[in-house]
């Protein structure tokens, strides 16, 4: 029998409450009991309700710890406000927002049954457990709510025993891309929803042994006996996208075959297009009520903001954006009062692999470098940018480390860019491909170059390296050529799925 988390109560903590921004250290090392309290008033009464004009940038990057949540990516920005790790939290009253979060956190986990408390059996590796913390923020930066989650350190897991398969399938940009540019132009609406505990909706095949949770008082010598996927299981996304998969099958929804995470229905009164990415999706009234009625849905009304892009409507059509996530990666990099940078890369300059001095600590190059490819999903006019510095990853030297900076500066001057989804436009697909020959000094190989346009909304593209050199230009033309070939038969039969002839 499940043994119910109410009886479990929070034990003492011995640190002070720490909250950070991926971009900002929100408190100084010796801060007191009471730093929470005084800066939360600060950032609720601020006039722009924005976190960089209660504090200034701080050096937080390297502290920064990716979200185990899913083990495909983990953006950063994409969770805007985190809590430092448990062992930095101190007791909070009762009605601290820290509280009442992990109170929440552990209701759900008795509603789903997340556990059984046992005997360990001999052999059986356990696996541990820690509290994580986050502050969610709106688009504008305000806070949304507090939440606290309790994940499995997968990393102790052992491939074979505690799982097997970890692939779960997200959706591709070029899906989320496509998607509100045919709502834009068929004057669809566009809604989110989102699953409460959405791994906790999936069953745990594989016999998975955790440590009870910590700050948590439990019966001495029993173990958690995992029967859903807690967060941080390295099977936990595909278990949850198995599960998902498996109950909207019920409402007569099938996945498209050319992207796993796109789903479609069609019926007499028209056609339901959702796309999952983790736990968010987008759909109508029908099936908004199945989905309450087969898990704890949290309906989010009109799509306005997901996974750190901004979705802005008007009369004209969509924009897709990152302002927020820009205005964190440009407060990470320490730039805010730098000057701006008219282009995304230096014209005429060639970086090799020798240029500069090596980095002593290349972590924080890796870091920002990442957010920037992040940063492309709206971002197109810095993609062979970001492609050229992302090449340096391993052995970065103070020439790459300094064009990334070049990057950053010109995302400050150009924050609030994005890609515009027209409503007057057609849904005629068009591509545009190129490539240079031996265009990159280390290795002479080639880059190839393409645009896909559905109308006049940009939905794919593309600055990536050849594998092998090239002979001549018209070789090099014709690998292009043939990599722009597949993705357009991607494309034709992806929209052919969501009804686009």
């Amino acid at each position: 029998m499940f043994s119910s988390l109410s009886n479990f109560q929070v034990s003492s903590f011995d640190q002070p409450p720490l909250f950070t921004n991926p971009s900002i250290e929100l408190f100084p090392s010796d801060s007191n009991a009471n730093t929470f309290d005084e800066l939360h008033d600060a950032f609720q009464h601020s006039p722009s309700n924005s976190i960089e004009d209660v504090l200034p940038a701080g050096n937080v990057l390297d502290n920064a710890e990716s979200s185990s949540l899913t083990s495909s990516i983990s953006p950063i920005g994409s969770n805007p406000v985190d809590l430092k790790p448990e062992n930095e939290i101190l007791n909070p009253p009762s009605s601290h927002p820290t509280q009442q979060a992990m109170q929440d956190e552990l209701q759900a986990l008795d509603k789903t049954y997340t556990w059984d408390l046992v005997d360990l059996h001999v052999g059986k590796p356990l696996v541990g457990c820690k509290w994580v913390y986050k502050i969610k923020t709106q688009s504008n930066g305000s806070v949304k709510r507090y939440k606290a989650r309790l994940v499995a350190k997968g990393f102790t897991q052992e491939y074979g025993i505690d799982y097997d398969k970890t692939f779960a399938p997200v959706a591709r940009p070029t899906s989320i891309h496509s998607l509100i540019a045919i709502a834009t132009t068929k004057r669809w609406k566009l809604f989110q929803m989102d699953v409460k505990n959405a791994f906790l909706n999936g069953d745990l095949a594989e016999e998975v042994y955790m440590k009870p949770p910590p700050r948590l008082e439990h019966p001495p010598n029993k173990v958690c006996r995992l029967k859903r996927a807690l967060y941080g299981l390295k099977q936990a996304p595909r278990v949850w996208f198995a599960k998902f998969s498996t109950t909207i099958s019920e409402f007569g929804i099938v996945s498209s075959p050319y992207d796993t995470a796109l789903f479609l229905c069609k019926t007499d009164h028209g056609m339901v297009l959702l796309l999952l990415y983790v736990d968010d999706i987008s759909g109508i009234h029908d099936f908004k009520q199945f989905l309450s009625h087969k898990f704890e849905m949290k309906d989010l009304s009109v799509l306005s903001y997901f996974l750190g892009l901004k979705v802005t409507s008007s009369d004209d059509g969509y924009l897709l954006s990152q302002t927020k996530y820009a205005s964190d990666l440009i407060s990470k990099a320490g730039v805010t009062n730098s000057k701006t940078a008219s282009t995304p890369f230096e014209p005429n300059v060639q970086l090799t692999s020798m240029d500069g001095s090596p980095l002593i600590d290349p972590t924080r190059n890796r870091r920002l470098v990442r957010s920037l490819i992040y940063l492309t999903t709206t971002r197109p006019d810095i993609a062979y940018a970001v492609h050229v510095v992302s090449q340096f990853m391993v052995t970065p030297c103070s020439t790459h480390y300094a064009t990334v900076f070049h990057i950053i500066r010109y995302i400050k001057g150009t924050m609030f860019n994005g890609l515009h989804f027209s409503a007057h436009s057609s849904l005629k697909l068009r591509v545009y491909s190129d490539a240079d020959w031996a265009g990159d000094s280390n290795d002479r190989k080639s880059i190839t170059r393409y645009c896909f346009f559905l109308g006049d909304s940009l939905i794919s593209w593309r600055s990536k390296k050849q594998t092998v050199p090239s002979c001549s230009s018209i070789e090099v033309e014709y690998r292009a050529l043939g990599d722009t070939t597949s993705e357009l038969l991607n494309l034709r039969w992806l929209l052919e799925d969501m009804v686009v002839s």
